[in-house]
């Protein structure tokens, strides 16, 4: 009985313990594939076999150094299943004539599992060719970012090749393994680069007494837009049939490599034309993007935007635009026909609602003349007649003629100007003599004259004189 029990739970932790292998991370043997090579790397001779075994839980894939082209046949994978119940699976690799540009770190990884990896660095050496890539007609360009090492990628195919950094022309660095650090598998490292390595440089080592060299020219790649600007800054309007141009400008600093796009209206049909122009200062670079449709339609208007890019710095301008079927002329008075003034206010504007496109011309008249000839005062503003030191005689009619000659649009609105003038009285200004007295019962005729715009109202009143010898009082 004790043993039928320990035997049931026998079975039950095994059962629990073959759940957990499933979910969890698999441990021990396997954890990653396995290759048949002991050494993490390996050196051939051009032209040898190069063969690696590789064995795993689940099914496998391979990662080759650039220079492999899976499609050449002289790469063959052979994959199979393995092990004593074929729960297993290996994975052949083989490159029957291995060549220089084949160095570099060969990877076999599970394929749904593409962290868990297992890898070897094989050096196919050639005498005549030292370097992994060959030279190009022209340098290559490696850049110089901020906050990140400078890497000059000149590999090599044999771990023992002794290799210089060379500053044009003749300036020989050498690795110090803190700040320049030489390593056969990745090249010169220059982990704080300063302005310094700005220029041409080169990889140089000796085969046979032959030099071989790899050369390099750096570009300090930087990231700062100083401005971004449209050659309109306020809304454009235009007419249906007619061209439209829009320059964004863009100024950064020098080595800045700057995209520019655009986002508009009519993007999905590719209504516009862009052309791009670069222009170098002696301060800065100007990049320039021109966006022109030749023929505007209606479905143009909307909102323009000038999109740029500089690594991860971005900025943005835009601009509205209106397109109108046909040219207009809107002008209504402001507040009604007939106008008032002061006389004697600084200034008084004349300024009635006006709305026309394109933009028109403009002249006032005031009592049927050019207001602007009559008098030095007046001056027109925009839409605008104003009045200077406003005076009794600019009362009068004005009127503003508004006309598109090109199209032969014309409109014009009359306005009345009534200056108001404040009342007085005309013998104020004359000195008045005392009259003395004058005898009881006799008949007097006292004149009053006044003037004012509008006429003034005029009310008499008597006030009574104080009794002779008395002042302001009564005596006791």
């Amino acid at each position: 009985m004790i043993c039928f029990i320990f035997v049931v739970l026998c079975g039950l932790s095994g059962s629990a313990l073959a759940k957990g292998k499933v979910e969890r991370e698999p441990k021990g043997k396997f954890s990653v594939p396995v290759l048949d090579v002991k050494s993490r790397q390996l050196v051939l001779e051009a032209n040898q076999t190069l063969t690696i075994h590789c064995r795993g839980r689940w099914e496998l894939s391979w990662v080759f150094p650039g220079g492999v082209a899976r499609d050449k046949e002289s790469v063959q994978l052979e994959d199979s299943r393995c092990g004593r119940q074929s729960q297993h699976y290996c994975s052949q690799l083989i490159i029957s004539s291995a060549q220089a540009q084949h160095t570099g770190s060969f990877r076999c990884r599970y394929s749904h599992r593409t962290r868990r990896q297992s890898a070897v660095y094989i050096y196919v050496t050639d005498r005549q060719r030292p370097f992994v890539r060959e030279q190009n007609k022209s340098p290559d360009v490696v850049y110089i970012k901020e906050s990140q090492p400078l890497v000059f990628p000149c590999r090599v195919t044999n771990p023992d090749a002794t290799v210089s950094l060379v500053k044009f022309p003749d300036r020989e660095l050498t690795p110090d393994q803190r700040n320049i650090v030489w390593n056969s598998r990745q090249g010169f490292l220059i982990r704080s680069p300063t302005y310094f390595y700005i220029g041409l440089f080169s990889c140089k080592t000796s085969v046979n007494g032959t030099t071989h060299s790899l050369s390099y020219l750096t570009h300090r790649q930087v990231n700062k837009i100083m401005e971004v600007y449209l050659n309109s800054t306020s809304p454009v309007q235009t007419l249906q049939g007619d061209s439209l141009a829009i320059n964004c400008t863009v100024t950064a600093e020098w080595n800045s490599r700057v995209s520019i796009s655009w986002d508009y209206p009519g993007q999905v049909n590719r209504a516009a034309i862009i052309s791009r122009r670069i222009m170098a200062s002696k301060t800065h670079m100007v990049f320039y993007s021109i966006l022109s449709i030749p023929k505007l339609h209606r479905s143009d208007r909307g909102l323009y935007i000038c999109r740029v890019t500089s690594g991860p710095v971005s900025r943005e301008t835009n601009v509205s635009v209106t397109v109108y079927d046909r040219p207009y002329i809107r002008l209504t008075p402001r507040q009604g026909a007939i106008v008032e003034a002061y006389a004697g206010q600084k200034s008084y504007r004349l300024s009635p609602k006006l709305r026309a496109f394109p933009a028109p011309e403009i002249i006032w008249l005031k009592d049927g003349k050019v207001a602007a000839e009559q008098c030095s005062r007046y001056h027109v503003d925009g839409n605008s007649l104003v009045i200077r030191d406003v005076a009794k005689e600019d009362a009068g009619k004005y009127t503003i003629l508004v006309g598109i000659q090109e199209h032969r649009l014309y409109q014009n609105l009359t306005l009345s100007l009534v200056v108001n003038v404040s009342p007085g009285i005309g013998e104020k200004a004359v000195s008045l003599q005392d009259p003395g007295s004058l005898p009881q019962g006799s008949r007097q005729a006292p004149h009053c004259s006044s003037h004012g715009v509008p006429p003034p109202h005029i009310a008499w009143l008597w006030h009574p004189c104080p009794p002779k010898g008395l002042s302001g009082g009564t005596r006791a």
